[in-house]
């Protein structure tokens, strides 16, 4: 579970495990978890996060996207 960006309380990782998903980024801070879309930074799927919290980490997302996206493609390789 490589971990790739750290902002305030958030953690950023991906899986190890999840390479034929689209690229994505999990969310994590104390129990509550995030999964973003990195192509559009759509949320997929959230777990405890409340909607002010997540549209801040959206914001997180959306500002290091091209450094989580070469993160995902640097661990899993570009798609073919």
């Amino acid at each position: 579970m490589p971990t790739v960006l750290r902002v305030g309380p958030y953690k950023f990782y991906f899986f190890s495990h999840e390479p034929n998903e689209p690229p994505h980024v999990h969310v994590d801070r104390e129990g509550l978890s995030a999964k973003f879309w990195l192509e559009t930074c759509d949320l997929a799927r959230n777990l405890g996060f409340p909607a002010h919290e997540l549209r801040r980490v959206r914001t997180i997302v959306v500002a290091h996207r091209e450094e989580l996206s070469e993160a995902w493609y640097g661990y899993f390789g570009t798609a073919s």
